[in-house]
Order: C-alpha cells, then structure tokens, then sequence
C-alpha cells in the first residue's frame, strides 16, 4: 500500500533560505532540503485502488495559481515540543485548494483529516528537546521570512514508512491555471 499525500513543493533558493536555518537546536534531526514541501492532505497508506482514485480526482481541480511565502517559525507539541517549523503567511487561494482537496477526498470514501491545516514546512523534528532550547531557538531565528514565490502547481507524493519521513517521490502533478 502506498503512503500519499499532497504537497506543494518548495523551489531550490527557498528550500537554501530554508536550509540555513539548521543548527543550534540540541536534539534536533533536521529534515533534508529535498525534502522540504508544504503538505495540503495526508492520505495515509491507502490501497491501490483508492490511491488511483484520488490521483484522478485531484485532475479535476480548477483552481488558479499563487504566490506564497514564509513568515516566521514556530513549534508544534506546547511544552513537549516535538518539531520546529517555518510558517506560510495566510493565503487564502491556499486554504481553498486545501480545502477542495479535503473535499474531494472524502468524496472518494477517505475519512476526514481531523488536524487543523495549519501549512508549515517542518524543518526539524525533535526529540528531548526543551521548551526552553526551542524558545531560545525561536527568539534568535523567528523573524525569518522569505520574498514571495509562484505556486504553479500541486503533486501527489509517495513517501516510505521511515524515521522522520522521506524520501518523498512526485506521483503526479496538477498544475494550476
């Protein structure tokens, strides 16, 4: 069974900008660049035919093409911070091509994504680490943001059960108008 998700991919100079922010953050396994990517919808390991159903679905999305950018980092898990992450400004042409895609998933027999979509690239992941090493790390590299850059398209990926993902394969890719 295929792991599948959609994404947004990250072009290389963000995905550079991105890169250097690694270090400095005690217990952290910090994700590859080539693995960068903005997730819109996990699928989870699906069978066979479901995951020919969605890759032929998602070609009916109509939705025009973007800009984005980063805007900050943050954490995900409170006081037991489980990963750091550089947040993508709102934008609502984003949130309703996330939005259709939840949609269209569910459509197909999918359960429902029960997370709040909250469109980030994870750059690391960790493990013992403080809240108070990961406060420091915020308060020396939070104010990072990045220039605006064009969203052209979306892909399907495929990503083997692995520690802290990837490799991510492009399946398919939609483009946008």
């Amino acid at each position: 069974m295929p792991r599948l998700f959609t994404g947004i991919e990250i072009p290389s100079g963000v995905a550079e900008a991105l890169n250097m922010l690694r270090g400095g953050l005690p217990g952290a396994r910090w994700i590859d660049r080539e693995n960068y990517h903005i997730t819109l919808r996990f699928l989870g390991d699906i069978d066979d035919r479901a995951a020919n159903d969605a890759a032929s679905i998602l070609a009916d999305i109509r939705k025009p093409a973007f800009d984005l950018h980063f805007d900050g980092l943050a954490s995900f898990g409170g006081r037991k911070p489980r990963s750091v992450y550089a947040q993508v400004a709102a934008e609502p042409a984003l949130a309703e091509l996330q939005d259709e895609q939840e949609r269209l998933m569910r459509r197909i027999g999918l359960e429902p994504e029960t997370r709040k979509f909250t469109p980030h690239v994870t750059l690391a992941r960790l493990r013992s680490t403080s809240s108070l090493d990961v406060a420091d790390y915020l308060s020396a590299r939070g104010f990072f943001r990045t220039a605006p850059f064009p969203v052209t398209r979306f892909v399907l990926f495929s990503s083997r059960a692995s520690t802290g993902g990837g490799p991510y394969v492009v399946e398919e890719s939609y483009p946008l108008l």
